[in-house]
């Protein structure tokens, strides 16, 4: 955004599931960085944002993954937990930002850190491109894991998310204690017809 400012870029990922964190990444990369795959990460194919996970780790100036678990979630709200994460992600980075680039337009300030809120901000700075690709990778790899403690769920292919095979696991086998017990879709809601 301004010559000269070390810019840290940050974004989340996992925000709609009904399952498993949301992870927070932030992000410098130094001021001449640029890959030809790098995009909003929900543009990217899964390929390219794993080939793009290790180039921005090794090269980036500092980098850092943060999960906000389902517990949390709950009692803080999803919004909340969002930005929280983004805030642990910025102050466990190696090297002191002198900006805070946010993807979406809500934030709250964080002592000692000047930020701007960018909507689309992923499809417009690498920085937060960058942090969107590694929140979504950390995110997904997490998933796959928890995947084999549960595997009735099919996270491994619908990282928690309310898929209609997510949602009939959960009908058949209940919550499990990775589940976000606030978030309630409609399609397991109860209907008139189920108290007759």
């Amino acid at each position: 955004m301004q010559e000269g400012l070390l810019e840290a870029g940050c974004d989340e990922a996992g925000r709609g599931p009904l399952a498993g964190p949301v992870f927070a990444a932030a992000v410098i990369l130094p001021p001449d960085f640029s890959h030809p795959l790098l995009d909003d990460s929900k543009r990217m194919t899964e390929r390219a944002r794993n080939v793009l996970r290790p180039i921005i780790e090794q090269n980036a100036v500092a980098w850092a993954v943060e999960a906000v678990l389902p517990d949390e979630i709950d009692r803080i709200n999803i919004l909340n937990a969002s930005i929280t994460g983004m805030q642990r992600a910025v102050l466990r980075l190696a090297v002191k930002p002198d900006l805070l680039l946010i993807d979406g337009n809500r934030f709250k300030p964080l002592d000692g850190y000047i930020h701007v809120t960018v909507v689309h901000g992923d499809a417009t700075y690498a920085s937060i491109a960058a942090a969107s690709v590694l929140a979504k990778t950390w995110r997904d790899e997490y998933m796959r894991r928890i995947a084999q403690e549960y595997p009735q769920y099919g996270w491994e292919h619908n990282m928690g998310y309310p898929t209609p095979e997510h949602i009939e696991a959960i009908r058949e086998y209940g919550y499990t204690p990775y589940h976000r017990r606030s978030f309630h879709p409609k399609e397991l809601e109860p209907t008139l017809f189920d108290t007759i």
